[in-house]
């Protein structure tokens, strides 16, 4: 344990001195802006941009949760897979759109986008409101992943866990986003190199695939459980398909990949990183199968904690030292995403609730101030998310937060392309949608939990005789559009204004004063 300790804290420490560093790194102007700060000034190329949302969408969600769900479900937890295969050609063209409108009139939020397309200041501060909750139990797994791995070396107490959170807190503040960027590139590789080796020497020492299926197999056939196994049944198939597409749709709304995107350089950037981020999404499936050797190992999660079924068979397999390398990381693995999603809810906070509601007149420098303290009040929420709460799988936390988020699609994802809902159909929508996704959540039960259990929703509760599941954010949002249809079309026979488009070139009043503003119209890129 010595030994894996050492090698862990060495490498933590020395990426979150990279972490400072990083306020030096490509700066081309003052970090005392949100355009700098918090876009790292929107000049990111094609490798910095691949690694950072690389390292942004593939968390300690990646490590931990989802071999932790195929140790304790079996075959549901595979959803990951698909979903991050179909989710880069459906959001391509969403995603050039989103940055072309946002670079040429200065927007640095999803909720800014709202504002300006529908010119209704409830409705974006709606979406800034979900953006922020949605990312809050996001943050705190990726704090799981630490905890789990903190755990299996006998590290005890959260003392640990919240001196690493103070360390990420320091560094994001001080370097803002170019710390989770130059990262990333640390990160990425000791991940690929662990995860290799984790494919290619683990079966060999457990007698091979056949002999690891064969044993996950027997688990799932000897628990009384209808919904776990190798393979999926006709009760949770329709779940398996509407989680897959449901959190496809759901994972560039989340305010962290629209941060990740934001910082891109010019449109080529995006396109190259969509068509090559699948890459990812091969590491995931192998990452996935963890799960199944933690079974065929014996590994017991300590104390019931299925999080640490990773760590432990990392600590089972490998010797010491490359243990200890493993360990680091899953914890530099949840240091990216972690600082992102701060970093992109704080920016949500200060431009689309103290700007639009409390100071009006902010200068750039107080934007910059007020992002960066939100960002820390932000990761201490997600602390007290871990020491509070004790989720059986810590994917619930994204799952539920997936639910929260979509509803958010009508307003941003369509607005792109279409402004026939009117933002009083829109804010209706959105009302109907997330009261129906949070009540779904809420009767959503499991032998340890009595609420918000997971995400999903047996039809049975609808007075449908079946024992079929499906995604609640699915209904959700199905909910969320069909009342924004009838509240648009509603307002449409009151014949109620629409609010003014400031995303056409000819009348936008989005940061119109901001020096940078200027510098992206005169670029010819837009």
């Amino acid at each position: 344990m010595t030994t894996e300790i050492v090698i862990f804290t060495v490498l933590f420490l020395l990426v979150s001195a990279v972490g400072f560093v990083a306020a030096r790194w490509r700066r081309a102007g003052d970090l005392a802006s949100l355009h700098e700060w918090g876009l790292g000034g929107r000049s990111f190329g094609s490798w910095i941009t691949w690694f950072l949302v690389g390292g942004d969408l593939y968390t300690a969600y990646t490590f931990v949760a989802v071999p932790a769900l195929l140790f304790g479900a079996g075959a549901m937890g595979f959803f990951a897979v698909p979903y991050t295969v179909v989710v880069y050609p459906l959001v391509m063209l969403v995603l050039i759109r989103l940055w072309s409108v946002s670079h040429v009139h200065g927007l640095v939020t999803p909720a800014d986008f709202v504002r300006a397309r529908f010119g209704s200041p409830t409705l974006a501060l709606l979406v800034a409101i979900t953006g922020i909750v949605a990312t809050m139990p996001y943050i705190a797994l990726q704090l799981v992943g630490i905890e789990a791995v903190l755990k299996t070396m006998g590290v005890t107490g959260d003392l640990p866990l919240i001196i690493a959170f103070a360390i990420l807190a320091a560094y994001t503040y001080q370097s803002g986003l170019r710390a989770p960027a130059l990262i990333a590139f640390v990160k990425d590789s000791l991940i690929y190199v662990v995860i290799l080796a984790a494919i290619l020497y683990i079966p060999a020492r457990l007698g091979g695939w056949e002999m690891i299926l064969a044993k996950a197999q027997a688990k799932f056939e000897a628990t009384p459980s209808p919904g776990d196994g190798i393979l999926l049944n006709a009760n949770n198939q329709l779940q398996y398909v509407t989680l897959a597409l449901g959190s496809a749709l759901a994972l560039f709304l989340y305010p962290h990949s629209v941060t990740g995107v934001l910082a891109s350089r010019d449109r080529n950037v995006i396109k190259r990183n969509m068509s090559a981020l699948p890459a990812y999404s091969f590491l995931l499936g192998m990452i996935a199968l963890l799960g199944y050797m933690a079974i065929a190992a014996g590994v017991t999660p300590i104390g019931g904690d299925s999080n640490t079924v990773v760590p432990l068979l990392f600590d089972r397999m490998f010797p010491d030292w490359f243990a200890g390398v493993a360990f680091a990381a899953v914890g530099i693995g949840a240091l990216v995403p972690a600082a992102i999603m701060s970093i992109a809810a704080a920016n949500l906070f200060t431009r689309n609730i103290y700007r639009e509601y409390l100071r009006r007149d902010a200068t750039y420098a107080q934007e910059a101030r007020v992002s960066k303290i939100t960002s820390l009040v932000v990761k201490v929420g997600a602390v007290l998310c871990i020491l509070l709460i004790d989720p059986q799988f810590s994917i619930d936390l994204q799952l539920i937060g997936g639910v929260i988020i979509l509803q958010t699609l009508p307003a941003v994802a369509l607005g792109l392309f279409t402004r026939w809902f009117h933002r009083a159909g829109l804010i209706a929508g959105w009302t109907a949608g997330m009261g129906a996704g949070l009540w779904m959540l809420y009767n959503i039960s499991s032998p340890a939990h009595a609420h918000f259990a997971g995400s999903g929703f047996p039809l049975g509760r609808l007075g449908l005789d079946t024992e079929v599941t499906v995604y609640a954010g699915f209904l959700a949002l199905i909910v969320n559009l069909v009342v924004a249809v009838l509240g648009t079309l509603l307002a449409r026979a009151l014949k109620a204004a629409d609010g003014p488009d400031s995303t056409r070139p000819d009348d936008y009043t989005a940061d119109r004063n901001d020096p940078r503003v200027h510098e992206l119209e005169t670029s010819g890129s837009a």
